[in-house]
């Protein structure tokens, strides 16, 4: 029997909207069919509506507290066509579990129907309530001692065998039942009788009083023990119960689910098992005559070189530190734990004694394997000649980096107890769009008299600002001298915890001076999630700083915060993450991303350790959505394994992983007392859909970081990638939905706008870690946020050139090609060309399917040639070779420059002179197309005459020849032979070049 957690799901299915008919008649007779972890329940038909209410409540079990979230809850929709027909899909919800809300906390939320594939024709929302409820689980019934004895007594042979006929008939009476239950089942579609659990009951388990199981149309809410009956506790984790056996992969749906919390399987198996020696000092125990009794005292472990102290503490304080040695950099094969007291006397310095030491040979230390459970502490007496009968707890064990103690300890490979070194996860701040829409102001009021000034309307601006964000409106459009109006959006970025105030401030643009200001509490702001969800219009009093002028006039604004949209924080050719701020908008996860950031391998000194020898502190920091790791910082180290592994939740396949190696210079600081900054080594990015699903990827990077002297390579970083997905069907319906949310595409920003906020995104984000503890340095999230990618770089310039000119040389080969075959370079693939033309114009429906064809065949040809591992950043595209030293100084200047003039001088007339030669080619470009309107619009008489009496030849000459005449007499005309050729331009050349354009016009 399946384990009751005592807690309960509680789905409320409430109503829905704007269905789409699927009963031939204009309507549809719904009802909905709600899974969750292999349970199913089931709402009654609503007939011929298509917004049907049925405010039913639905119960399910949580057998698992700990992996609820990790679970879905389902809700398809169909049409009930009755008569035995199968019935029709009208859409489907799918919610996380991370998504349920507690009982009392729970509201109605609106999801819009997915499609079950891309050809399903689906619209309309369905409201949900889906809440938890915990309760305490029944105490045991208490049994007498006679009772037990009797129950656990081996009953007499005549007793036992009458026991095997009563289970004899039970299993028949069973049978009978599972078969009234199968005829009296409501008929469920074809694809849901396959998601349909079949768990019949094994005989040796059959109660003695087995109630035949009710049909769903009777008892939509089944008792929780009949569930518990028909869904033994092994069916939990058997996937086919929920899942067509047809799509079962490599890695099943439970087992995607759980990777990320199944830590002994999946936590570190991308990367090497460090050994570690585990040192756990809980307390002292000292004796009653013991010197120094009553006095803080420490622990002190040495192993060889190595020598720590845990923190000191008062006799009545415990230690409770671990410490955790690398036992590949151990240089001996003991371990000595000792205690020592502090004593000060008055005048005196402090004076040290020692209570006592205990050995361990390190050959002899038991090992542990996690899922096993901790070792326990044990007392061990300590050694002493001058204070006997002291004691000390502790436990000694060789563990590796997937002990639970692991990531609290002492490391003796990141220097102990740092807070900088330490390996930690960070979460960018949730991102909203606030909209400010300024409607109108009435009653403004300048001055301090007994009559208020009135001002013209196009001097009256609307400042809002939030946070350190500030714009304004431009001037007022319409309305009186005292009420004008704007109609105008202001956009904000706005990042939970949110601002405490929105301020609003109307200013006279003629003296600047502040009419008024109105202050909104941005936590009371309407938040929407559709632009059908049109906020409502308010009114607020506008204030003066001035005590005596408590009203200056009002403003009508709408404000709202838009869930709808995604807030982009990351260049657009980078991003990790498209799904909008509204959570109810979130769709579940498609896959699982595992990164193994393994080690690096000969990084290069960037500073230097006692002012005589280089060295290297260097450690990891990887981005995906709005998730960013950071590993332990590696000291003194040239070649560092952090064999360290981290998993994100993927919801797109073509978004892409970002991982940067730095050098940690902020766990030291300066003379002044300020941390240094943080020295980026390299980078690398992985697009997830380069990768082949279920497949391990291990691969080393060559680390290339952009100095102002030029481009260095600082070392190789070797990393681990597995993208686990267990739907190949939702893994390519990702291939054809759109990239951003509705919102981008029913009411988009422009291009300017949306630059502005991406770099608004991306101060608050670097604001935000920058708070953390240990902090995320400004330098390590812009490097990689790439805040930069805006400034003007002639490497930059150059690359993206060079990208062009190596997509048009596919066109320009073609033109080569096609120019030899015209030239009869090989005559025999010319003749071929002919006989292919030929089959085209007397065969013209070949044409298409033989052109994909040929694309497939090429395609399968290239396979063999693909790819084995995930392509990075490529130093001979980013043409880091290709500029000078002085480009690269004008690409790590900042905004504004801070260039001597001379310098700024010589770059812009290199930047003018560029400039020249894109005017040249914008002039040639747009000459063209001048000609051929000139054709058009009579500018030269005689070249549009004669192009009016070819028009006229031309109608005259196809209404009589067949187009497939025409069409084989061109090419063979233009595949004539050579000698057949002349070597000046065409006739239409000619006279096309001496149209005229407006190129001389131009003053």
């Amino acid at each position: 029997m399946a384990e009751n957690s005592g807690r309960k799901l509680i789905v409320e299915v409430c109503n829905a909207k704007n269905l789409m008919p699927k009963d031939g008649q204009g309507t549809a007779s719904a009802y909905a069919v709600v899974d969750f972890d292999g349970q199913r329940r089931r709402t009654t038909t609503k007939s011929r509506d298509l917004n049907p209410q049925w405010d039913e409540k639905l119960e399910f079990v949580v057998l698992d507290k700990d992996s609820m979230a990790s679970e879905t809850l389902e809700v398809n929709l169909y049409n009930d066509k009755k008569l035995g027909k199968r019935s029709t899909f009208l859409g489907k919800v799918k919610i996380s579990g991370s998504n349920f809300a507690k009982s009392g906390t729970e509201e109605i939320v609106y999801y819009p129907l997915e499609k079950r594939s891309v050809f399903s024709q689906i619209k309309g929302e369905l409201g949900l309530k889906v809440s938890y409820v915990d309760d305490d689980p029944p105490p045991p019934p208490e049994v007498d001692g006679e009772q037990k004895e009797a129950e656990t007594a081996p009953p007499p042979a005549a007793e036992s065998a009458k026991e095997e006929e009563k289970k004899e008939e039970k299993s028949e009476e069973n049978k009978q039942d599972e078969e009234k239950k199968e005829e009296e089942q409501i008929k469920l579609p074809p694809e849901e009788q396959e998601k349909a659990p079949d768990n019949p009951k094994p005989k040796e388990e059959a109660p003695e009083e087995a109630a035949p199981p009710q049909p769903v149309a009777e008892v939509q809410n089944p008792p929780i023990a009949h569930i518990e009956k028909a869904k033994p506790q092994k069916e939990k984790h058997n996937v086919e119960i929920i899942k067509p056996a047809e799509n079962n992969l490599s890695v099943n749906d439970h087992e995607l689910r759980s990777l990320s919390s199944d830590r002994s399987r999946s936590t570190y198996d991308l990367v090497d098992r460090i050994p570690f020696l585990f040192v756990r000092v809980v307390k002292a125990k000292r004796s009653a005559n013991s010197e120094g009794s009553g006095s803080k005292a420490y622990a002190k472990l040495v192993i060889g070189t190595h020598s720590v102290k845990t923190k000191s503490e008062s006799e009545d304080k415990d230690w409770d530190q671990v410490f955790a040695f690398d036992k590949d950099g151990l240089n001996s094969t003991s371990l000595e734990v000792s205690v020592w007291c502090e004593e000060k006397k008055e005048g005196e310095e402090i004076t040290e004694n020692s209570l006592g030491t205990v050995s361990f040979d390190l050959q002899e230390v038991p090992k542990r394997v996690p899922p096993d459970s901790p070792l326990a502490p044990q007392w061990y007496n300590l050694e002493s000649d001058t204070s006997p009968g002291n004691d000390v707890m502790l436990a000694v064990w060789i563990g590796t980096q997937a002990d639970e103690a692991f990531q609290e300890a002492w490391q003796s490979d990141s220097g102990g107890l740092i807070p900088e070194t330490r390996a930690k996860v960070y979460l960018s701040p949730k991102l909203w769009y606030l909209r400010v829409t300024v409607i109108q102001t009435q009653d403004l009021q300048l001055g301090s008299g007994s009559e208020p000034k009135i001002r013209s309307p196009e001097l009256y601006v609307v400042k809002g600002q939030l946070g350190a964000q500030v714009f304004k409106t431009g001037r007022t459009s319409a309305g009186s001298a005292a009420n004008p109006t704007w109609n105008e959006d202001l956009i904000f970025v706005a990042a939970e915890p949110f601002e405490p105030f929105l301020v609003l401030m109307v200013e006279d643009v003629s003296n600047s001076q502040t009419v008024g200001q109105a202050k909104i509490h941005v936590s009371s702001i309407e938040r929407r999630t559709d632009l059908g969800m049109e906020p409502k219009s308010r009114w607020f009093n506008l204030s003066s700083d001035d005590e005596s002028r408590p009203y200056t006039g009002r403003i009508h604004v709408r404000v709202c915060l838009e869930g709808g949209y995604h807030v982009i924080d990351e260049a657009s050719h980078v991003t990790s993450d498209s799904r909008a701020s509204a959570k109810q908008l979130c769709k579940a996860p498609i896959g699982l991303l595992e990164v193994g950031i393994r080690g690096a391998t000969n990084l290069l000194p960037v500073k230097t350790k006692d002012g005589t020898r280089g060295t290297t502190d260097a450690y990891v920091v990887a981005k995906y959505g709005p998730k960013w790791i950071r590993t332990r910082t590696i000291i003194d180290r040239f070649n560092p394994r952090w064999n360290e592994q981290y998993t994100w939740d993927v919801y797109d396949p073509c978004t892409v992983l970002t991982i940067g190696v730095f050098d940690n210079g902020r766990y030291k600081r300066s003379e002044e007392g300020k941390p240094n900054k943080d020295v980026r080594l390299g980078k690398i990015r992985v697009r997830l859909s380069t990768l082949d699903t279920n497949r391990v990827y291990v691969h080393s990077y060559c680390l290339t970081v952009l100095l102002p002297s030029g481009a260095k390579k600082m070392g190789e970083i070797e990393i681990a990638v597995r993208f686990s997905c267990s739907s190949w069907l939702s893994l390519m319906q990702a291939y054809a939905s759109p990239i951003f949310p509705r919102m981008h595409y029913v009411k988009p920003f422009g291009p300017a706008q949306q630059d502005i906020l991406r770099h608004m995104a991306m101060r608050i984000v670097t604001a935000r870690l920058a708070r953390s503890e240990p902090p995320l340095g400004q330098e390590v999230v812009q490097f990689i946020l790439d805040s930069d990618t805006h400034v003007w770089s002639m490497r930059r310039s150059k690359a993206n050139w060079f990208r062009v000119i190596s997509c048009l040389s596919r066109v320009a080969s073609l033109a080569r090609w096609m120019d030899g075959i015209r030239r009869w370079v090989h005559p025999p693939t010319t003749i071929l060309l002919h006989l292919l033309l030929l089959a085209i114009v007397f065969c013209p429906s070949l044409v298409l399917p033989t052109t994909f064809l040929y694309c497939f065949f090429i395609l399968l040809l290239r396979f063999r040639c693909r790819q084995r591992f995930p392509q990075s950043m490529d130093p001979r595209i980013s043409c880091v070779d290709m500029v000078s030293l002085d480009e690269l100084d004008e690409e790590f200047d900042g905004f504004p420059t801070t260039r001597s003039p001379e310098v700024v001088r010589i770059r812009y007339d290199r930047v003018r002179a560029l400039a020249g030669r894109a005017q040249t080619l914008l002039g040639d470009v747009a000459a063209q197309g001048e000609r051929l309107e000139g054709l058009f619009s009579w500018r030269d008489p005689r070249a549009t005459g004669i192009f009016a009496v070819f028009c006229l030849v031309a109608s005259l000459v196809f209404y009589v020849v067949p187009f497939k005449v025409f069409v084989l007499g061109a090419a063979f005309y233009y595949f004539r032979h050579p000698r057949f050729r002349d070597d000046m331009p065409s006739l239409s050349a000619n006279f096309y070049r001496r149209l005229p354009s407006l190129s001389d016009q131009i003053i």
